[in-house]
């Protein structure tokens, strides 16, 4: 006996400004599974044995599906298939198998690509590391996060970034997600101590998963609270507070995501109950399950290299690689992050006598992130410490993965991941790019595409520092240029690399083009072209004084934190100058041998700015001296930045007029505006009052109202270098509805202007009232 399943509706709904016809709206929402779902489906998987998994990574899979029975179907063995009906997927050096089943909306948290290894983010992606089971590789991997907010702000930026980027809306709205997510369980630990949870992760199909939190949040949503809902709807209440308890997190984010569904499994009801169903009982039937491929079983192939607790990441980021580079192609710089640390990883596995296998595995991990700057003197200390700094993290992984042996194999294992035939050193600059500028990738954002221009034309990789060397640590680099002219090749390449570094990093080396022949220097201007790495190898040359002085002064100026004034106009979004905190800021100086301290001076003694004309000129100084003059005067630098206008100073006021003691600081500058008393409560609602008092009130309001939007404009601008590179810092469509509103507001000011002016011209411009005439009494 069979039961009829109720028939699919299709119904047209408003979406914004348009009518969409919604398919397929099934007038039931799937229940949640159980416990004895839960402990038939962890049967099924420990009986299987082509698959592997905790128990807990089981019991997150039947919780997750809408259908543990065909689930546990697919585990079960059968007379042609010992290891059951799950897909079979054969990817380089491994087989993924594969349960194809769909997923709860809310079960499915957003993952880290390999596209992101190259992106501006604010919150780092956690570290990544292998489960293994009795030497063999286990379909999951753990993610390792500092805290509970680590993996609440890393969800919220997945989301938001995704969103920034692309969305499916409409479609999704139309005919749900029909494309399979690549997803497979993962161990979510926290460096604190805070109890380990187990859940499900998407790698492939993050956009299609961001697009539904989209529909479900409605057309008006921006990315922000699209991203806000999914964080709530996936994680709760969980709070420091919670992560605090560290006992039952699991349980207690499981109820909580139960919770949350059964609340809409009731709205979806109550719609349904009606006549026809509107556009909430669509939004909530298309996005409430989703289509996915869970993978449950990895077997490595013979002669592989990579170690058990590798293999299956490598297996799930070569799926992501093949998907990405033949339909969907990642950004280039994403897919060179993706080569190099695959490459390097391979070479790790081989074990080769010919270099320390855990020495190449520190490399490995300040490559990828793993190991924090902070922690070089520790990981790279030997007979010399090295400081802590992100130009030395640079100087040392340059140095490592340069070395002769190493470097032919790298590029090897690069050409077969990338499927070429040869790779020239600038291909090599490539690949190394993305990873050198990791630490300060947010703070130079500005400039990173030129930077990793300069990067893929040769950047530091001069025939000179591929020779092989050894960093000489040092906490003044000028120290480093005595030794350097008498002969010691390592503190020159030490020099080379660092100094090298720091100019790319700050856009003044750059791949420079024709257009750049001639202009002035201020304008990007150089004397001659060179490519990159023909400038650092001109300027670290053991003869050339004035370059190694250039090289070492720059390494000594460089910071992570941000970009010097040489490198590029800090402009508010208004054009009005500002600095994005009152802190000095950093400038690189024209060097002159002839002064005592070798800073180049203007007739008032003020330092001169350096320009990528006099990094050039500096690297071959007699052919520079052939070439056209440079079309400038030298530029003094000022003796403080302009500082910026904060909403909740330590003393006095703002622009808008408000003490400090009235506005929270980080307070939304509108919210402070108009919810802290810093605006007095308009009088327009006090129909007593007379008008007068009411204009008053609102005539304060708008002035403040105003200022307000500058302060903010002003804040948007310091956040600018900070807000991840994937993210615009106001969306566009935003910035035209804001240019929409503010044209709206400039054209009513000036038309009251112009009343108020002919309203009450001054008395000497209206005309002259006929006089009275006198009367005399009688």
């Amino acid at each position: 006996m069979t039961t009829d399943r109720p028939t699919p509706l299709s119904i047209d709904v408003a979406w914004g400004a348009d009518t969409i016809r919604v398919t397929n709206i099934s007038p039931i929402l799937p229940v949640d599974s159980t416990d004895s779902h839960v402990t038939e489906v962890t049967a099924a998987g420990r009986a299987n044995s082509s698959t592997w998994l905790p128990d807990a990574a089981w019991g997150a899979i039947t919780r997750a599906t809408t259908g543990p029975a065909a689930t546990v179907v697919q585990l079960g063995p059968t007379p042609d298939e010992p290891s059951g009906l799950l897909m079979v997927e054969n990817v380089e050096g491994a087989t993924l198998r594969s349960v194809v089943t769909r997923v709860l909306l809310n079960e499915l948290f957003p993952g880290p690509q390999p596209r992101t290894g190259m992106e501006v983010s604010e919150v780092p992606d956690p570290q990544v590391l292998g489960l293994t089971h009795e030497g063999r590789p286990g379909a999951g991997v753990q993610y390792l996060y500092e805290n509970l907010t680590h993996l609440r702000n890393h969800v919220w930026q997945t989301i938001h970034a995704t969103l920034s980027l692309n969305t499916y809306a409409t479609s999704i709205l139309t005919r749900s997600v029909t494309r399979s997510l690549i997803t497979h369980p993962v161990e979510i630990a926290f460096e604190d101590g805070t109890e380990a949870i187990h859940l499900l992760v998407v790698r492939d199909g993050i956009t299609r998963l961001a697009s539904a939190w989209a529909v479900l949040a409605g057309h008006g949503a921006d990315a922000a609270e699209v991203a806000t809902l999914a964080t709530d709807a996936l994680l709760g209440g969980a709070s420091i507070a919670e992560a605090e308890a560290k006992a039952d997190l699991g349980q207690r984010l499981v109820t909580g995501r139960a919770q949350w569904r059964q609340e809409l499994r009731q709205e979806f009801d109550d719609e349904m109950k009606g006549g026809t169903p509107g556009l909430r009982a669509a939004q909530i039937a298309q996005t409430f399950v989703i289509p996915a491929q869970i993978a449950v079983g990895i077997e490595g192939h013979e002669g592989r290299a990579l170690s058990p607790d590798d293999i299956f990441d490598d297996a799930i980021r070569s799926v992501l690689a093949s998907v990405h580079v033949e339909f969907e192609p990642w950004a280039e710089a994403a897919q060179n992050v993706e080569v190099i640390t695959r490459a390097l990883k391979r070479i790790i596995q081989q074990d080769d006598p010919r270099w320390n296998t855990a020495d190449l595995q520190a490399v490995y991990g300040l490559a990828v992130g793993r190991i924090p700057v902070a922690e070089l003197p520790q990981v790279f200390g030997g007979d010399s410490v090295p400081p802590g700094t992100a130009l030395w993290r640079a100087v040392y992984l340059v140095s490592a993965l340069t070395q002769p042996d190493l470097l032919e194999l790298l590029k090897d294992q690069a050409k077969a991941i990338k499927g070429g035939q040869r790779m020239s050193m600038k291909g090599f600059g490539e690949l190394l790019g993305p990873i050198i500028d990791l630490p300060w990738r947010a703070k130079k954002k500005l400039v990173t595409k030129q930077a990793r221009n300069a990067w893929n034309n040769g950047g530091v990789l001069s025939n000179d520092v591929t020779q092989g060397w050894t960093p000489q640590p040092t906490d003044d680099f000028t120290k480093l240029i005595a030794p350097a002219m008498n002969g010691d090749d390592d503190a020159r390449r030490t020099l080379a690399v660092a100094g090298g570094v720091a100019l790319i990093a700050d856009k003044l080396l750059t791949r420079n083009v024709g257009s750049s022949l001639g202009a002035k220097k201020e304008k990007g201007g150089v004397p001659f072209r060179s490519d990159v790495h023909k400038v650092v190898e001109g300027l670290s040359r053991q003869e050339n004084e004035l370059g190694l002085w250039t090289l070492a002064l720059a390494a000594n100026t460089f910071r992570s934190d941000g970009l010097p004034q040489n490198s590029v106009p800090r402009q508010s979004l208004t054009g009005k100058e500002s600095a994005a905190s009152t802190e000095q800021p950093y400038v690189y100086f024209k060097v002159d041998l002839d002064a005592p301290d070798r800073i180049a001076r203007d007739g008032d003694g003020v330092p001169v700015q350096l320009y990528e004309w006099d990094v050039v000129a500096a690297s071959a100084p007699d052919r520079a001296a052939q070439a056209a003059p440079a079309l400038t005067v030298p530029v003094p630098v000022p003796a403080a930045p302009s500082p910026y206008v904060e909403m909740a100073p330590t003393g006095g006021t703002s622009s808008t007029g408000i003490s400090p003691g009235e506005v929270p600081v980080g307070a939304d500058p509108v919210t402070a505006l108009f919810h802290y008393g810093a605006v007095p409560a308009p009088l327009a609602d006090d129909t007593q009052a007379p008008p007068s008092q009411r204009a008053a009130a609102h005539r304060k309001a708008l002035h403040l109202g105003v200022q307000g939007a500058r302060d903010s404009l002003d804040h948007l601008h310091a956040l600018e270098p900070e807000v991840g590179d994937h993210t615009p810092i106001v969306p566009v469509d935003q910035l035209d509805e804001l240019h929409k509103l503010l044209v709206g507001i400039l054209t009513d000011v000036e038309n009251l202007r112009r009343r108020t002016m002919e309203n009450h011209a001054p008395a000497e411009d209206a005309p002259e009232a006929e006089e009275p005439k006198a009367t005399v009494p009688v």
